[in-house]
């Protein structure tokens, strides 16, 4: 099939989808591979950037899974928009999954340089709420299409997908699909061959293996398409990664994504915690107010506060090891506090904690009655004003004192983060502090970026 062209210049032209997958199946990645795939091999097109993957804010409750939104940018002749277009609504049709109540799509279409209010807006979608009525203002103003279905809630992913352009931190993930007659079936993924990527590519790629449960992380467990997303920092150790894996089925295809995974991109904002609200993501610096407490089910609960108001934190059963942490904490420890803000029944709402990093400890003391002079042996005391009496030598004391000691703390000043089986996508894991990493320049692709087996 020869590829549609025109001549005359280029301009922008970008695409962002939402909302097409469910619990039931779907996926708004696989959506954008097919829409890449029809674009490579029916259009003159030239890609820009590399799929974007935008992971926002993971706390809204009508997110379906993972809460990403997908967007696409290319330059093309502006005489091919009209055509992309339909070809990108007969895609999103074909395969979004309409029978869901929960699966709203949307998808924005925007010619030409991103501007600044729509950038905003992105983050807004990250690090806050945002309703559909907002979006809708949004897209007016600043002349992005925007198509709705159903409920139409996926217009807010679509148009933060388009003004998320990663400017900050991010990362790539590879991700492999699977022929459609196996969507249903088990995965199957040699876990062998996982691991030996993990050591061979390690600290290049993160989050493929769970070491304290041995689990696989790469795989979901899903009805979607998706067969393996392997996590890393560059495109090249993606590649490399893909090598090492071992699959007992065919890969139908697979795309490197450009993904805000991997960075707290939700965790920048530092809040008060009279300013939470429900579905919040929240940063706090706070004192730790009260002894732990662990509640039925293994959950770890603490209060905190700062000179705005106080708020219980949790950590919940799957943070494993991390739990055991929270326990340690005394009142008057200093921490900032990293995670979402969940209701409860009526007004009430905790912090579910995603890390925290203890900033300073409280001095821990303990009181001892003094030790018999005479003997050696812990006194005795006597009462409010008696002083203390020795039950070996039956010396007594009247002006003596307590001996009040310092005790040490099992814990040390740091960041402590949850294993990578309890992390949101958005979750920055330990081995990515100091491979951070800024956009300054234009994007490069590097090849091969996709691949299609038919």
């Amino acid at each position: 099939m020869s590829k549609i062209s025109h001549f005359g210049p280029k301009i922008e032209f970008h695409i962002g989808i939402d909302d097409t997958d469910s619990v039931r199946g779907g996926c708004t990645t696989y959506i954008a591979a097919q829409i890449i795939r029809k674009l490579v091999k029916e259009f003159e097109v030239e890609f820009i950037d590399y799929p974007n993957l935008i992971r926002l804010n993971p706390n809204v409750p009508y997110k379906t899974r993972g809460n990403g939104a997908v967007a696409i940018r290319v330059l093309v002749n502006e005489n091919l928009i009209e055509e992309i277009k339909r070809t990108v609504i007969q895609e999103v049709e074909k395969w979004f999954m309409i029978e869901d109540e929960k699966t709203n799509p949307g998808i924005a279409f925007l010619r030409g340089k991103i501007p600044t209010p729509l950038k905003c807006f992105a983050k807004k979608v990250i690090r806050d709420i945002v309703e559909i009525e907002e979006a809708e203002r949004i897209a007016k103003m600043l002349n992005v299409e925007i198509i709705g279905y159903k409920e139409r809630r996926g217009i807010i992913g679509a148009l933060a997908a388009v003004g998320e352009t990663l400017d900050g931190d991010y990362t790539y993930e590879l991700l492999a699909y699977r022929k459609r007659e196996n969507w249903g079936t088990p995965r199957r993924v040699d876990p062998q061959s996982v691991m030996l990527m993990d050591r061979e590519t390690f600290p290049l790629t993160f989050n493929n293996v769970d070491y304290e449960t041995g689990r696989i992380l790469i795989t979901p467990h899903g009805p979607d398409p998706v067969l393996f997303g392997i996590r890393g920092e560059n495109p090249r150790v993606l590649i490399e990664a893909l090598k090492y894996i071992k699959t007992g089925e065919p890969i139908a295809c697979w795309v490197i994504f450009r993904t805000n995974q991997g960075t707290d991109d939700h965790l920048i904002v530092y809040r008060k915690i009279s300013e939470l609200r429900p579905y919040l993501p929240c940063k706090i610096k706070a004192i730790v107010d009260s002894k732990p407490e662990v509640i039925e089910g293994g959950h770890v609960i603490v209060r905190l506060r700062d000179e705005t108001g106080a708020i219980d934190a949790a950590a919940y059963e799957p943070t494993g090891d991390f739990r055991k942490i929270i326990q340690k904490l005394e009142p008057g420890d200093e921490i900032i506090a990293y995670g979402g803000v969940r209701p409860l029944n009526g007004s009430k709402f905790t912090v579910n904690l995603e890390k925290i990093e203890i900033v300073k400890l409280a001095r821990k003391f303990i009181s001892r009655n003094p030790k018999c002079p005479k003997c050696g042996k812990r006194m005795k005391s006597l009462g409010r004003s008696g002083g203390y009496r020795c039950k070996k030598c039956g010396l007594k004391l009247v002006d003596a004192e307590k001996e009040v000691e310092e005790i040490k703390r099992d814990l040390k000043d740091g960041l402590y983060i949850p294993p990578p089986r309890a992390h949101r996508h958005l979750t920055k894991p330990y081995q990515r502090y100091g491979l951070e990493k800024k956009r300054k320049e234009t994007i490069k692709l590097h090849e091969p970026w996709y691949y299609f087996s038919e």
